[in-house]
């Protein structure tokens, strides 16, 4: 079985287990593959933690850290705590012993002499080894004291920096102490404390809620820039199928245990994340993407350039996803979990994506098309201003017309022409020749309009270079 096999598993395994939620579960993976942050937005009671839970049981060796964030909620409740014995004179953190080979190794000894003694405490030899093994140890816990003396150290057992997935529920609940460290940690995967920077090794931060904040509100502007670094966004609804609430109704009541039957690793998943990075991009989808992110920003909605240069990793996990290598104008449409802000802007950015990703040839043509007619209006405007002219002074008068005329429909006949070699399919490669066909009438129509010699757009085109 293939790494996406195993990954489509487990996404088939958790979708066993909740009705309605095929989004929110595909989107896990994507957030999952891409090492991007996911908000969902819902109701209480719509199984938004219970899927993300579900999906990480199936990770073997994947640690979680989960919390229920509230104004009370403190760094040392999230990052975990600072070690006093690293702040005493003489004595050594924890984890500093834990994490030393030669005092784990005179440990292991000296824990197999105290099994010795319990199945045989009249053993002098044992005692003596175990008492100078003791003596060993505290005079290499002297010298580890020395090294490390002054360097506070933090207690993170069970807490983020040791977590590979991390849901905060109500993460818009905490208090302006511990967004600074929880902004680090979803933009840079850091964690900062007296001065010692920790690496985390999160995955993905999760999160959910039923409300957005007020950003118009003085006193939540400032979670603003969390909601920004959670890249990914969905909105949940409630069961809508009343088949799928009667099924669940009946799967409760019955006391239905739920079956681990798909799983990957730990390992699986960061070679995953590597197959991902892999899949190509071609220059087309990026002047897609690019057309876009345009054509939203020409709609009224904010999207930044930090959004459009990040975009790539979501359509590589669904054309991953999807058994493609190569990234196409379908797999731009996961961008809809990615582009929206507020709520209200789904429905946008949906009709945006559809009309530029499911057929995008099919709407560079009708702009192309669009843009030719305009200069054939404004031609035919300045020949209808020169009308009263005949021969050589309508020819005259026609002159700069003609030349501002041909230098516009030569650059969309380079435009077609790039369209052309992108045209995939039979239907696409008609699509092109109609655009350039009408070209040609129009540009053949304007020329004897004017009184001019009829020049092929191929000829202009070498006659503008």
């Amino acid at each position: 079985m293939t790494l996406r096999e195993k990954m489509l598993a487990v996404m088939n395994d958790v979708a066993l287990h909740i009705t309605e939620r095929a989004e929110l579960i595909q989107l896990i993976a994507i957030a999952l593959l891409t090492r991007k942050n996911l908000f969902v937005l819902g109701e209480p009671g719509q199984a938004k933690s219970f899927a993300i839970n579900l999906f990480r049981d199936r990770i073997e060796g994947a640690t979680q850290f989960e919390r229920l964030m509230s104004k009370q909620s403190d760094e040392e409740q999230l990052f975990g705590r600072i070690d006093l014995q690293s702040l005493i004179p003489g004595s050594v953190a924890q984890d500093v012993l834990n994490r030393d080979p030669a005092y784990s190794n005179m440990l292991s000894s000296l824990e197999g002499f105290q099994k010795t003694l319990l199945h045989n405490p009249g053993d002098q030899n044992a005692l003596k080894t175990a008492k100078d093994c003791a003596t060993q140890m505290e005079d290499y816990r002297k010298v580890l004291s020395s090294l490390h003396q002054g360097d506070p150290r933090l207690i993170t057992t069970g807490k983020i920096p040791e977590a590979h997935i991390v849901f905060l529920d109500e993460a818009f609940k905490c208090n302006d102490g511990v967004l600074n460290s929880l902004l680090t940690a979803l933009n840079e995967r850091k964690y900062t404390n007296e001065g010692r920077t920790y690496p985390i090794p999160t995955i993905s931060f999760f999160t959910a809620s039923n409300e957005i904040p007020n950003f118009n509100d003085p006193s939540e502007k400032i979670l603003e820039a969390l909601y920004d670094r959670l890249e990914l966004k969905l909105v949940t609804e409630n069961i809508e199928e009343r088949t799928n609430r009667l099924a669940m109704m009946t799967s409760k009541q019955q006391g239905y245990t739920m079956m681990i039957d798909a799983t990957i690793t730990l390992d699986e998943l960061y070679a995953m994340q590597q197959e991902v990075a892999q899949v190509a991009v071609p220059d087309a989808m990026n002047e897609l993407a690019d057309d876009i992110f345009c054509e939203l920003r020409r709609s009224g909605l904010k999207v930044s350039d930090r959004k459009l240069l990040n975009y790539a990793p979501i359509a590589q996990a669904m054309a991953w996803l999807s058994g493609r290598n190569t990234v196409s104008s379908m797999d731009l449409l996961a961008l809809k979990w990615y582009l929206w802000q507020k709520p209200t802007d789904r429905q946008l950015v949906d009709t945006t994506l559809e009309r530029l990703c499911i057929n995008p040839l099919q709407d560079k043509v009708h702009t192309i098309r669009g843009m030719a007619d305009e200069i054939r209006l404004e031609f035919e405007e300045a020949c209808a201003n020169a009308s009263g002219s005949q021969g050589g002074e309508l020819r005259k008068q026609m002159t700069r017309p003609l030349q501002k005329f041909r230098g516009e429909i030569v650059r969309l006949y380079r435009q077609q022409v790039e369209l052309s070699a992108a045209a995939q399919t039979e239907a696409e490669r008609t699509m092109v020749k109609e655009l350039l066909e009408d070209m040609e009438k129009l540009s053949k129509r304007s020329h004897e309009m004017a009184g001019f010699t009829y020049a092929t757009l191929d000829q202009l085109e070498l006659m503008n270079n």
